[in-house]
């Protein structure tokens, strides 16, 4: 007979630290939880679907470039932490996190196939005393009509005997100053009893916790997050064709309306957007919307502008080759610099770049890449064909066989140098020739 004060026994685990985390899905925002929650004293298992993750883990081995692998193997050494596939041994923890995907479909509808197969794991061995927290980015609602069917499927009671609360990760990969500890955290649930409990077990965890009146409120915190900068982005890509038509340099801009010390928040424009967040979070409230009446048009206005700057991007490609190199994009050989979404780091979901590749060898041109964190791309859903393409060595030499190189993603280790120096042409989509005084009548940005 389960106990009437299982939220208290709970909660004397998690002040104790001698409660189990149990994290379920070890990548971008799973795996530096999970060493957040070891440096914090409790025991953590980690788990995976994928068996040579967690066999990498579990050796120590490095699986996100910007983290830290010494605070890993320092976990594993001090017995605090391991990974596994066995999705049995969820039963031994006392609060089980999930951060796993939510794509979409080709259609833009939500996909929760990973949350809800997260979820019915939990569910198969959930036991009394048990807080189960959704990480994963979804549309308001998702924790109580998808997650919470699921565990109560067996007969205990959600914020009676199990607990359930949601709490959105808010990880910036590679970012430097802000890191799963510091980066305040919001909380809510449904019931007192969860929430107080899911603010106890991040308060352990993070500097600052949120708490807000419900899950659904949490849920749409973090949709208005991504969708602010994804309107914001939109904005000033749209800015950036139209100064571009006046001959007035958008970064230029951009960079004295940031001297205004209230009021503005800059953003940058760039060649797409990519990542697992904001190409893909605005359109589950808009799918959500639809079975309220409601319209989003501001969000799928900026997704419109923002799905379409590759092909902004290739068509400056070929106006720059045609201008200063007097040859057509067909038959031209491109070096696209970057291969990731975003710079210093090696994820390349829903990365723009691949995007381009594709358009540029679908204009008759061929395309290689250079990328110092990614030596291969991925396979990926959306672009299968890409898989396996290795990056090509940034030299003097190979400089010299392109006839163009396209900056996409702006990673600090390129050797912009090089570029200026050896490329015949440099067609910039981040300013980063610029930034760093290497401008130069080779250097057009786009």
């Amino acid at each position: 007979m389960t106990p009437p004060d299982a939220s208290h026994v709970l909660m004397d685990r998690i002040q104790s630290r001698s409660a189990i985390v149990g994290v379920i899905g070890l990548g971008y925002v799973g795996l530096p939880l999970a060493l957040a929650a070891v440096e914090a004293g409790f025991q953590v298992l980690g788990f995976d679907i994928n068996p040579s993750r967690v066999e990498a883990i579990g050796a120590g081995r490095q699986v996100i470039n910007y983290l830290d692998p010494s605070l890993m193997r320092t976990a594993l050494d001090a017995g605090r932490f391991s990974a596994t596939t066995d999705f049995s041994r969820l039963s031994e923890a006392d609060a089980v996190i999930i951060c796993v995907p939510t794509p979409v479909t080709r259609n833009r509808d939500p996909d929760l196939s990973y949350v809800r197969a997260s979820a019915a794991s939990a569910a198969a061995a959930l036991r009394p005393g048990q807080l189960v927290v959704l990480e994963s980015t979804t549309w308001p609602g998702t924790t109580d009509e998808v997650v919470r069917p699921l565990l109560e499927a067996g007969g205990l009671q959600v914020g009676r005997e199990v607990f359930l609360a949601f709490s959105p990760e808010r990880e910036d990969p590679g970012n430097a100053h802000f890191g799963t500890r510091t980066i305040p955290k919001v909380v809510g649930a449904d019931d007192p009893a969860s929430r107080d409990l899911a603010v106890a077990l991040y308060e352990a965890m993070i500097t600052q916790v949120v708490p807000v009146s419900s899950a659904a409120a949490a849920e749409a915190a973090k949709l208005t997050e991504n969708i602010f900068r994804s309107v914001n982005i939109a904005l000033v890509n749209e800015l950036k064709l139209v100064y571009d038509a006046m001959g007035i340099d958008v970064w230029e801009v951009i960079d004295a309306a940031a001297t205004k010390p209230f009021g503005y928040m800059p953003f940058y424009p760039g060649p797409g957007l990519g990542g697992h967040c904001i190409p893909v979070d605005p359109f589950y409230l808009t799918w959500r919307a639809r079975e309220f009446g409601m319209e989003t048009r501001f969000i799928e206005l900026a997704g419109q502008i923002n799905t379409a700057m590759p092909g902004v991007v290739v068509d400056r490609l070929a106006r720059a080759l045609s201008d200063h190199a007097e040859r057509a994009l067909k038959g031209a050989r491109i070096l696209l610099i970057g291969a990731a979404y975003k710079k210093n780091v090696d994820d390349t979901r829903e990365s723009p770049s691949l995007v381009l590749i594709e358009a540029i060898e679908a204009r008759g041109a061929t395309c290689d890449f250079h990328d110092p964190l990614i030596a291969q791309i991925p396979p990926t859903r959306e672009h299968p064909g890409l898989a396996g393409r290795r990056s090509t060595d940034l030299t003097r030499e190979a400089l010299a066989g392109y006839d163009a190189v396209l900056i996409a993603t702006d990673h600090d280790a390129v050797d912009y140098a090089l570029l200026s120096d050896a490329a015949r042409l440099v067609v910039d989509t981040r300013n980063a020739m610029a930034r760093r005084g290497l401008p130069g009548e080779r250097v057009v940005k786009a």
